[in-house]
C-alpha cells in the first residue's frame, strides 16, 4: 500500500484533527482507506474505523515486537495507508526514540511523514523548532501542515517555514470551535458516543479540501510492500464469547482474528443481551467504559448473574481493565458482576500509566496500563508486573487475579507480543 504517517512535535499537536478530515477526505475520493494508530490507544482507531468502514489496526512495536508490528501492517488492506503517529515524533517509552512514531516509520520501509503542528507565539523560531525534529535523527519528512492558526499568521509562516526548513507546507486549519471533539478521563470519547459524528467528519473533509493541497500530499504517498506474517493460531472447535458494546470496546483488531482462527467467536452485548451465549468454552471481557456505563449495567441484573454463574461452574475467562472492574462486586458502589471478592473505585489521577512487562507462568510478556480506576481485591494473584522509569529504576506490583478458570488483570495485552500467552489461556 501507499503509506503516509501522521506526526506532530507534541500530543495535542492537531494529529487526530488531521488524520481524520484526511481519511474522510481520501474517502470522497473514491481512495479505499486503511487507518493505523501507532501505539496501543484504542479510541482514535474508533474514529479511523467509524470514517473508513474497516478496522484500523495498531502499531505498537512494544506490545507486538518488530515482526508483528510489520505482521499487523501487512494485514491491512486498501489503496492508502493512513498511519496516525503518537505523542511527539521521537517519544517513545524512555529516554531514547524507541517504540516511537519515527521507529514504526523506520521499520515500515522508511515511511514518510507528515508534521501537523499547531504553533504559538512564535514564527523563525518555529523554523528552528522543525529543523530540530527533521535534523535529529535520518528521518524522512516530506512536509508540513499547520493547525488552529488564522489565514493572517499562516501566511506569515508558509514562506517562514519554507526558506529556513526546505520543507513545503501543504495548507493549515483554521482556528475553529466546530472541529474540537469531546474528550473524557482517558482520552477521547468513542466515536459510537459521539452523536453528531458524520457531521463533524464532513465538515473537517471540506476545511481540507478547501484549506490544503490535498493533491500534493497524496503525491507524497509512498508504496510500502507487505511483510512476511506468522502469527496464527490453529483451529478448534472452541466457541469463544466476546463481550463487544459500548462499554466494553477496548480489543486489537489481531487479538479477535487469532481467536476467530482458534475457534468460532460469538460477540454479545453485556449492555442490552439477556445472557452470555450458550454452550461456550472460552468468555473475553476486554477493557473500555464500564464506569461510564455502570448504571445500565447493574440494571442487566440476568446478565449479570449469567455471567457470575458461567464463571463460579468453571468457564475459562480472560478479562482486562474495564473487563477487571465488571467481574468485581461494583464500580463506586453500583453492583456488577460480583464474582471477584472485592470492589472497584474510581480516582482523580491515573494510577498506572504506559509500558510494562509481566511475568505470568514463566512467560514474559510486553503490556500496558492506562487506567483511572483500582481495584480492592481478596483474590490470588498471578502477575508480577514489571516497569523501568526512564532513570532505569524498577518498579514492581502484582495484579492478575486468579479465581477458578478465570484470569483478570489491569495490563493490555496484544497476544503477537506472545502467542503462548493466548494458547495457554484457551488450553
Amino acid at each position: 500500500m501507499k503509506t503516509l504517517i501522521i506526526s506532530s512535535n507534541c500530543s495535542g499537536g492537531g494529529k487526530t484533527t488531521f488524520t481524520l478530515g484526511l481519511m474522510k477526505a481520501l474517502k470522497n475520493r473514491s481512495y479505499d482507506v486503511q487507518g493505523y494508530k501507532v501505539g496501543p490507544d484504542y479510541i482514535d482507531t474508533g474514529f479511523h474505523t467509524e470514517i473508513t468502514g474497516k478496522v484500523s489496526r495498531n502499531l505498537d512495536l512494544h506490545l507486538m515486537g518488530e515482526e508483528g508490528v510489520k505482521a499487523s501492517f501487512s494485514r491491512g488492506k486498501g489503496d492508502l495507508a493512513v498511519i496516525e503517529g503518537v505523542m511527539g515524533l521521537y517519544d517513545g517509552k524512555g529516554l531514547d526514540e524507541s517504540c516511537s512514531t519515527y521507529s514504526v516509520s523506520k521499520v515500515l520501509d522508511n515511511s514518510p511523514i507528515l508534521l501537523v503542528i499547531t504553533p504559538k507565539a512564535q514564527s523563525v523560531t518555529l523554523c528552528a523548532e522543525i529543523n530540530g525534529i527533521k535534523n535529529f535523527k535520518n528521518v524522512n519528512i516530506v512536509g508540513v501542515v499547520l493547525n488552529c492558526i488564522s489565514a493572517g499568521f499562516y501566511k506569515l509562516l508558509k514562506p517562514a517555514i519554507e526558506i529556513h526548513c526546505g520543507l513545503k507546507v501543504f495548507g493549515y486549519i483554521p482556528k475553529d470551535d466546530e472541529l474540537k471533539l469531546e474528550s473524557r478521563h482517558l482520552g477521547l470519547v468513542q466515536s459510537v458516543e459521539v452523536g453528531n459524528l458524520n457531521k463533524k467528519i464532513d465538515y473537517l473533509s471540506e476545511i481540507i479540501e478547501k484549506y490544503i493541497d490535498l493533491d500534493g500530499i497524496i503525491e507524497s504517498f509512498k508504496e510500502v510492500k507487505s511483510f512476511e506474517d506468522n502469527y496464527h493460531l490453529s483451529k478448534s472447535n472452541k466457541r469463544i464469547a466476546v463481550a463487544f458494546d459500548e462499554a466494553f470496546r477496548f480489543y486489537y483488531k489481531e487479538n479477535l482474528e487469532l481467536l476467530e482462527e482458534a475457534g468460532e467467536v460469538i460477540y454479545f452485548s453485556p449492555l442490552r443481551d439477556k445472557k452470555i451465549p450458550e454452550d461456550i468454552d472460552f468468555l473475553y471481557l476486554g477493557g473500555g467504559y464500564p464506569e461510564v456505563f455502570k448504571e445500565t449495567l447493574s440494571k442487566n441484573t440476568e446478565m449479570l448473574n449469567s455471567i457470575k454463574e458461567a464463571l463460579d461452574n468453571g468457564l475459562k475467562c480472560y478479562a482486562e481493565c474495564g473487563g477487571l472492574m465488571y467481574l468485581t462486586g461494583n464500580i463506586d458502589n453500583v453492583n456488577m458482576v460480583g464474582f471477584l471478592n472485592g470492589n472497584s473505585e474510581m480516582t482523580k489521577s491515573l494510577n498506572r500509566f504506559g509500558y510494562a512487562t509481566l511475568l505470568f507462568k514463566n512467560i514474559e510478556i510486553n503490556c500496558h496500563e492506562f487506567h483511572k480506576s483500582k481495584v480492592n481485591l481478596n483474590e490470588e494473584t498471578m502477575y508480577d508486573v514489571i516497569k523501568t522509569s526512564y532513570t532505569g529504576e524498577k518498579i514492581n506490583w502484582r495484579c492478575g487475579y486468579k479465581k477458578n478458570n478465570t484470569l483478570a488483570g489491569y495490563p493490555h495485552v496484544h497476544f503477537f507480543g506472545n502467542l503462548e500467552f493466548i494458547k495457554e489461556l484457551l488450553k
